[in-house]
């Protein structure tokens, strides 16, 4: 079973997924964007950056056999 953390990490990832179709969508479109989506999209980007890094660091850390 995956923990709370984990399926967090999926959930990120699907809303910034979202956030990030919905955005191109919409200069596709023509719409007007808003500026705090692209913000959001960014923000997503880095907390799910940090969250790999941190699991290498994590893993390089462990010993090895």
């Amino acid at each position: 079973m995956k923990s709370t953390f984990d399926l967090m990490r999926v959930w990120a990832m699907l809303t910034g997924v979202v956030l990030a179709a919905g955005y191109f969508a919409s200069v596709y479109a023509g719409v007007a964007v808003s500026e705090m989506l692209p913000n959001l999209v960014t923000a997503i980007g880095g907390f799910e950056l940090f969250l790999f890094v941190q699991d290498l660091w994590i893993k390089r850390r462990q010993p090895n056999g």
